[in-house]
């Protein structure tokens, strides 16, 4: 729930005597006598409005009239008025922000009947207050009657009618669900780990198609695609079950459920994933494709794919859902967020036609993205791309995938020889983890093939000294790796609150990224925090990359004698911008905060 703004300037008076529902009449009335718009537009609206009735909220009504303000020509929509009626009633003025609110709490203030005829919604309780979303700000004679049930004062915030109506129906109907899921059956919730194996023996557990626990799950996913969730946890507690969901790479708390809940959550996709719905004792993988719903706007739903895993815990099994939305996937190279240099330099190599290519970072830098959106470039009608993933993060029907195979001694070294005599023009192999996969990746490309992979380490030269050290020779590294690209993911301001940061100068920046300096103008913002980006400040993610081109220079620093110094100073030298360095002209340019950047990148060392 979103902060409620400071009560505005004092309102006329005709608006604090006002009493009962809203009509259009008064508001088409006192929207002119605010000098909002003038009496030619009011009577345009007068003479559409009279000709025929409606039940919608009066604010509705005026919202989808295309009334634009008097002198400033910004559109007059729902949520404009909402904000404009909220300073006539001297209310604060509010927009629900459904992660802030404790539905189970909330819907004990009142039955859905008494929320869905006052037109309000209960959104915070305290030991003392219970604040309550209205879009009937006059109507007030029921305030009593709460107030004399909950024991609590009673304070009124507005907002806007259609999401009064919208949540009041989401939040009952979850609340009802989950109660209705948890009476109707029990499961044992073990003490400790030890107890986890005799668990599934003895526990009795809800049925996984129950209407209560199916509603619930898919209400969980739809609130998961609405809010931009990469990931879904669901993580038994001691004494209760916390649903959390990963956006923009932090972790937020959305729900508690009751554990009997989670388990048959839990089991309910576990049934869908095709996974053992009994098996608790042991890690499990799994893979669901779901349906995105229609938007409300009427934009057409979507496929949508998710990764499951289990974990078993001390306190019950663990799940986490990876979500692949088609609506959040980069498309394209061009959305990746290449700076010119970097974009130039990637198109380049990825033109060549064999070599080794190498995305290297931590978990969780994006480098997946980055190899799926470079071969769904490069894969053509005339081109055969196959990749050896573990696991396939997303079915991709431009290029062929294999899974690893573990149980069946199909590794990436083994996968890989398949794949050589699959006649492939390219080749992508998950992770080089041992000498064998970096072996074969080497005669892939030695035969005239253009190999991707990935490796974990902090920057692009640690990428080539990685190799050295599982055994790959010197020689062997000089003639086929052609480039390694080291990226991170930093999150991106968020457009609609963020604000001038005049602590942050060029000085700042230069001083971070000494002995470089920075070219151009320096803008920089800081967040804020508003209900679009969930209070955080920040509202997606955007790359920073580092590129190594291995030129000549570069290969004759690659010898048995590796020193990652020298090659360092080498690559510097032929224009590669480090990490930090490409971090720091996002923050110049007001895309992202300097200490986002701190946070992600490594520091400067080009001494060694």
């Amino acid at each position: 729930m979103t902060r409620p703004a400071a009560p505005p300037a004092p309102a006329p008076a005709a608006a604090v005597v006002a009493r009962g529902r809203l009509e259009w009449p008064l508001l088409l009335g006192w929207l002119r006598e605010d000098g909002y718009i003038t009496q030619e537009d009011a009577d345009g609206v007068s003479a559409r409005f009279r000709a025929g009735s409606s039940s919608m909220h009066a604010l509705v009504r005026l919202g989808g009239a295309g009334l634009l303000r008097a002198g400033r020509g910004s559109a007059l929509d729902t949520e404009a008025l909402t904000e404009w009626l909220a300073a006539r009633a001297r209310l604060p003025y509010l927009r629900i922000d459904p992660l802030r609110v404790d539905v189970g709490r909330v819907a004990d203030v009142m039955s859905v009947q008494y929320a869905e005829l006052r037109r309000a919604l209960p959104v915070n309780v305290s030991p003392t207050e219970v604040t309550i979303a209205t879009a009937e700000p006059f109507d007030t004679g029921w305030v009593s009657e709460i107030e004399s049930h909950t024991r609590r004062h009673v304070r009124l915030v507005v907002a806007n009618p259609d999401d009064v109506r919208r949540y009041t129906t989401e939040f009952y109907a979850l609340a009802r669900n989950v109660r209705a899921a948890q009476k109707s059956g029990e499961v044992a919730v073990t003490a400790s780990f030890e107890q986890l194996v005799e668990l599934g023996k003895s526990a009795k557990t809800l049925d996984a198609n129950d209407q209560g626990v199916v509603q619930v799950v898919d209400w969980l996913w739809q609130y998961a695609f609405e809010q931009r969730a990469s990931d879904i946890h669901l993580e038994p507690r001691r004494d209760i079950g916390a649903i959390r969901f990963r956006i923009d790479g932090v972790l937020h708390t959305v729900y508690q459920v009751p554990l009997t809940v989670m388990a048959a959550m839990t089991a309910r996709i576990k049934l869908l994933g095709r996974m053992d719905v009994v098996e608790r004792r042991r890690p499990l993988d799994g893979r669901i494709k779901t349906r995105r719903p229609d938007g409300a706007d009427g934009s057409p739903g979507g496929d949508v794919e998710m990764r499951l895993s289990t974990l078993p815990t001390a306190f019950g099994e663990k799940m986490v859902m990876r979500i692949f939305d088609p609506e959040t996937t980069v498309k394209g190279l061009s959305a990746l967020g290449f700076g010119a240099n970097e974009s130039k330099g990637w198109q380049e190599l990825i033109a060549r036609p064999h070599g080794i290519i190498l995305v290297t970072g931590p978990t969780g830098s994006g480098k997946t993205t980055t190899l799926y959106a470079t071969l769904k470039q490069l894969a053509t009608e005339e081109v055969n791309v196959c990749t050896i993933e573990d696991p396939i993060e997303m079915i991709e029907p431009a290029f062929n995938q294999t899974q690893v195979q573990p149980a069946l001694d199909m590794g990436f070294a083994e996968g890989l020889r398949a794949l050589m005599r699959q006649d492939p023009d390219v080749i992508m192999v998950g992770e080089i983890r041992d000498l064998e996969t970096a072996e074969m990746a080497i005669q892939a490309a030695l035969t005239g093939h253009l190999v991707f992979s990935t490796l974990h380490t902090n920057d692009a030269v640690g990428a080539v000294t990685r190799l050295a050290d599982l055994g790959v020779p010197s020689y062997l590294i000089a003639a086929t790796v052609i480039g390694v690209l080291a990226q991170r993911l930093a999150r991106t301001l968020c457009p609609a609150c963020k604000q001038r940061d005049d602590a942050v100068t060029r000085d700042t920046l230069d001083a971070a990224v000494r002995p470089w300096r920075l070219s151009g103008g320096v803008r920089p913002y800081k967040p804020v925090g508003c209900l679009e980006c969930r209070h955080t400040g920040y509202r997606g993610r955007a790359g920073l990359y580092e590129l190594l081109l291995m030129s000549e220079g570069a290969r004759a620093a690659v010898h048995p004698s590796l020193d990652a110094a020298a090659l360092r100073r080498v690559a510097v030298k032929e224009g590669l911008r480090p990490l930090r360095l490409a971090g720091a002209m996002k923050v110049a340019e007001g895309l992202t905060t300097l200490e986002e950047v701190l946070r992600n990148t490594p520091a400067l060392d080009i001494a060694g």
